[in-house]
């Protein structure tokens, strides 16, 4: 299925809403994207147009959503864009919007700096297993003078 998946980088608009629904934690938030561009003849930075996107974010991602995100940081999301058209009540234009089905969104790092921490899985009821450390050493090499005594074995 053809898809249109976007990167935008903006400000959280709204504080985000988190719900716990039937099918697992949802939660979204309006993001400001505001084109910039140089301009020449006053040479400075100028602000654009702004767009605003509903960002929807679900399952473990809503849950760090709610717990990490507040109005006026600055993200980047990677989502689907899905733009919506709908003709409302009493009014002539059809009213459109442009919302993001989230599939990561992060801080944007180039303005500043944020401390990661890893999210506690949950466990299964009932069910704990328990898996080996791998052995992450390297094993010291073989004495070289060994293997040069060693008599060469023929194969044929």
């Amino acid at each position: 299925m053809n898809e249109t998946v976007v990167c935008v980088v903006g400000n959280v608009a709204t504080r985000p809403v988190y719900r716990e629904l039937p099918n697992g934690p949802s939660a979204r938030f309006r993001l400001a994207v505001t084109a910039r561009y140089w301009d020449r003849e006053k040479n400075v930075w100028t602000d654009g147009h702004t767009n605003f996107f509903t960002v929807w974010a679900n399952r473990q991602l809503a849950v760090n959503v709610a717990a990490s995100v507040e109005v006026g940081q600055p993200l980047v999301v990677q989502g689907r864009l899905k733009v919506r058209t709908e003709m409302r009540e009493g009014q002539q234009q059809a009213w459109a919007s442009a919302d993001i089905d989230a599939v990561t969104i992060g801080h944007d790092l180039t303005r500043g700096t944020a401390a990661f921490r890893r999210s506690a899985k949950p466990e299964a009821p009932g069910r704990v297993e328990t898996r080996p450390e791998p052995q992450w050493e390297t094993p010291p090499p073989a004495d070289s003078e060994a293997q040069q005594d060693a008599e060469p074995v023929l194969v044929t």
